[in-house]
């Protein structure tokens, strides 16, 4: 997890002016495999968010405890970056792994939090919140 943190921190030290920064997050975004139109359902959709947005969690059973992946998407160009940022830091865990980030931390690190809006910060804290819902939930079926 250390690597993805730290090659996010050094793509955007690159980067000087936040209006570039802000540039490379909807790149991020546009890079996103597409959202398979079966995973845009109510389920999906993460509450708490002014903009749309869905993510949906995927188990791999590989050992003691599952990995989960993610796919998602968001009608919204910045929250489709922040959600390609967001997986960097998750995707491909042992659900354990998960639940012991501080996105808010990495976040704060990599000078994100401070630049977006409240809204769109209260939208990442509820993504991230879903996500680590998705790891508790799938900790609790293999017990």
């Amino acid at each position: 997890m250390q690597e993805t943190i730290e090659s996010l921190k050094e793509d955007f030290a690159i980067i000087d002016e936040w209006e570039d920064r802000y540039r490379y997050v909807i790149e991020l975004g546009r890079a996103m495999p597409p959202l398979a139109e079966a995973e845009r359902i109510p389920a999906n959709k993460v509450q708490g968010c002014a903009s749309q947005v869905w993510i949906a969690a995927h188990q791999e059973k590989n050992g003691s405890e599952p990995r989960l992946s993610f796919t998602g998407d968001s009608d919204a160009l910045i929250v489709k970056g922040l959600i390609a940022i967001i997986f960097r830091l998750f995707s491909g865990k042992a659900a354990s792994e998960i639940l012991a980030i501080d996105a808010g931390a990495i976040l704060d690190e990599l000078g994100l939090r401070e630049h977006l809006t409240p809204q769109r910060s209260n939208g990442v804290a509820s993504m991230v919140t879903r996500i680590k819902s998705d790891a508790q939930a799938a900790l609790s079926s293999t017990h």
